[in-house]
């Protein structure tokens, strides 16, 4: 122990890497998956916006369900592999195959109708598996770690690392999918992904032996389901930060789809240009990503998201004044990538400290299903960000069909992609001023909190003597 209010804690290298992977390799996956989604069944393979639209609002209903209940399930796993493992190590090959699957659509898609149904069913199918990985990946950082700063380092390695992550997920789809006239499904892209599909999954399959979990919380008699999702709403912390995770989600769902419209009927891009936009905002992603890491350990977590929460409403704002053309955008896309390397590196961190904060309350361990309640409450904004942006965009009248757009159809483009996100963030940041777990008497907390997480291990460790195992 360092000081009275700190103490020392140090993850391998090799761990850290291999969370990196996995959470890189899981964010490729689903960032493409649900990214590219919305414009590649509208512009490519001519479905509807409107229909688009219904199909995120059913898909909303299951999306809600399906995290609290996979989460619980998670939780309660027995295995001699730990909690965790087993989900990684053998869904990682179900995960590339829906992947696949999202992108080659098993009907004809001249029938509409039919074209509707597919994207209803992988949504649901690709979510299931999303869920069953994502929700580990997620709250892994609050289980390997429980100091701030070694939760910050972990998640510095995760996201160096996810640079070739985010290149992949938000660079090569727009370069595949905009500029041209083509339409359809191109036996090009559905190779690529194929690609992507299957060195993902391997990833998440190797690192899934590198990882660690708490398998001492195996001993401990879970909370039963009803009691569980009570105890969780009784975690005000959790539901304040929650609130801003939904606000922050609706804005980065609109950037993410939005942006393929952007690129390809704002600024006309193509080729290499299209690229540049998302690009300036990943590279101010991880020119910032150690900044903030250090900011974090000198004003608190909490401070530091509030600022990047700021900085990323005022990006969005000044999009809306400079982003008719590229040479003026690039501002505000810089501003915006800033804010969002800090949005990167905090959510998980405060994610952490509510966890441990119902560790405190009730003696239980229980990520997952945070996570999952998280997803309940949070989830569903990815389907408002998609029907906002495509309700926006569809009364001031963008056709699916059209290469080229009306004045009016543009502006309400920009509209969705600056104005709304925006109300969204800052408002994000104004319900972050009243959480609650910052300051002295938190990690103090925090330190008591490791203390019994020493113990609980050295009794794991005597149980799997008794009965022979070690």
């Amino acid at each position: 122990m360092s000081s009275k209010n700190e103490f020392i804690e140090l993850l391998p290298k090799k761990s850290k890497v291999a969370y990196g992977g996995a959470n890189t390799a899981s964010n490729i996956l689903s960032g493409i998956g649900f990214a590219a989604i919305t414009f590649y069944y509208n512009v490519k393979l001519g479905l509807s916006a409107e229909l688009i639209g219904i199909a995120w609002i059913i898909f909303a209903i299951w999306n809600a369900i399906n995290d609290p209940l996979f989460g619980y399930i998670e939780d309660r796993t027995k295995s001699r592999w730990g909690r965790r493992i087993p989900y990684l190590r053998f869904g990682a090959p179900i995960y590339c195959i829906l992947f696949i699957l999202i992108w080659f659509p098993l009907v004809d898609i001249t029938n509409e109708m039919a074209l509707f149904i597919y994207l209803v069913f992988i949504l649901f199918a690709f979510d299931t598996i999303f869920t069953i990985i994502g929700l580990i990946t997620y709250s892994l950082p609050a289980e390997m770690a429980i100091s701030s700063k070694e939760r910050a380092s972990l998640l510095v390695y995760s996201t160096l690392i996810g640079a070739i992550g985010y290149v992949v997920t938000y660079v090569l789809p727009v370069l595949l999918l905009t500029g041209g006239e083509s339409t359809g499904i191109d036996p090009i892209f559905i190779i690529i992904m194929t690609i992507i599909g299957i060195t993902c999954s391997l990833v998440l399959f190797i690192s899934s032996y590198f990882i660690k979990d708490y398998k001492f919380v195996q001993l401990e008699e879970p909370l039963g389901a009803i009691d569980a999702v009570k105890e969780t709403f009784k975690n005000k912390p959790f539901l304040i930060f929650e609130t801003t995770v939904f606000a922050m989600l609706v804005a980065q769902t609109i950037l993410l789809t939005a942006i393929f419209y952007y690129v390809d009927f704002v600024l006309k891009l193509s080729g290499f240009l299209s690229i540049i936009p998302i690009l300036l905002v990943i590279l101010m992603i991880f020119a910032f990503v150690y900044v903030f890491s250090k900011l974090i350990q000198k004003y608190g977590v909490k401070k530091v998201y509030i600022l990047g929460l700021i900085l990323t409403g005022l990006g969005f704002i000044s999009l809306f004044i400079l982003g008719w053309s590229l040479s003026t955008a690039i501002i505000s896309l810089i501003l915006i990538g800033i804010g969002l390397s800090d949005v990167v590196i905090t959510v998980q961190i405060i994610f952490a400290d509510t966890v441990d904060y119902d560790e405190v309350r009730t003696g239980k361990r229980r990520e997952t299903t945070y996570s999952g309640i998280e997803a309940l409450i949070t989830k569903p904004a990815i389907s408002l960000g998609n029907w906002l942006f495509l309700i926006t965009i569809s009364n001031f009248g963008f056709q699916e069909t059209a290469k080229t757009q009306s004045n009016s159809a543009i502006f309400g483009i920009m509209l969705g992609l600056t104005i709304i996100p925006a109300i969204f963030v800052l408002i994000s940041a104004i319900v972050m001023k009243f959480y609650p777990l910052d300051g002295p008497e938190w990690i103090e907390q925090k330190l008591k909190l490791n203390r019994i997480h020493e113990q609980k291990e050295k009794e794991y460790i005597k149980h799997l003597k008794e009965q022979g195992n070690i």
